[in-house]
């Protein structure tokens, strides 16, 4: 075997990994964006074709997450810690696949998005998603890591804001709604969006645990 075979070999497949992460970045986002309209669309039928949308996007991510898998059983150096690697492609993952279930449950539920709960929820998981997409998509250099940090720290908040909309919202829904299937109903919607947000916040904690130890 030449030299530049063996080189070859040993050469970390930075371009592939980063590549392939800076793809969920966009889906991320794209799935953050979605569910905004979603809960603005009011119609049913007009919504289940976004969610049908909102699905298709979460399929593309789910491969693209089979790749990075499959990237990291092929590759012996990686640009980054192997379990790190691994924690942010499950944490990305885990974001998209709850804002697609949130997205689901109003449908399933039919519930009206019109709620202030689930339209401030849906503004906090656009935001999160947002942040967490700008915050991959620096870690192929690490140049601006002002970029990161401010990002990792946004995302921080939103986590905070969505807890205590969560809480506010159960609060008004047990004062102001007579249904106690709405309620029930609600307040799962409720549970599943603010737990997009706890998926941003592990997203980013890893992206975190990254640039501590190679920036």
């Amino acid at each position: 075997m030449s030299l530049s075979s063996i080189l070859k070999i040993f050469t970390p497949k930075d371009k592939v990994f980063y590549s392939l992460f800076e793809e969920v970045a966009n889906t991320v986002a794209k799935m953050g964006r979605l569910m905004k309209d979603v809960v603005s669309e009011f119609d049913y039928d007009k919504r289940a074709a976004l969610i049908a949308k909102m699905e298709d996007l979460e399929h593309v991510n789910d491969e693209l997450t089979h790749k990075i898998f499959t990237e990291l059983g092929r590759n012996f150096i990686t640009p980054f810690d192997r379990e790190d690697i691994h924690y942010l492609a499950s944490s990305l993952d885990d974001i998209c696949d709850y804002i697609f279930a949130s997205a689901k449950k109003i449908n399933f539920y039919k519930v009206n998005p019109n709620d202030p709960g689930i339209q401030k929820m849906a503004d906090l998981i656009e935001q999160g998603s947002e942040q967490i997409s700008n915050a991959v998509k620096e870690l192929r250099n690490m140049k601006n890591m002002r970029k990161i940090t401010d990002a990792l720290v946004k995302v921080n908040s939103i986590e905070n804001q969505a807890d205590d909309i969560f809480d506010l919202s159960i609060d008004r829904l047990f004062e102001t709604e007579p249904d106690a299937k709405e309620v029930i109903k609600k307040r799962e919607i409720y549970q599943v969006m603010e737990i997009v947000t706890d998926k941003c916040e592990d997203a980013a904690n890893v992206i975190e645990s990254i640039i501590i130890k190679y920036a």
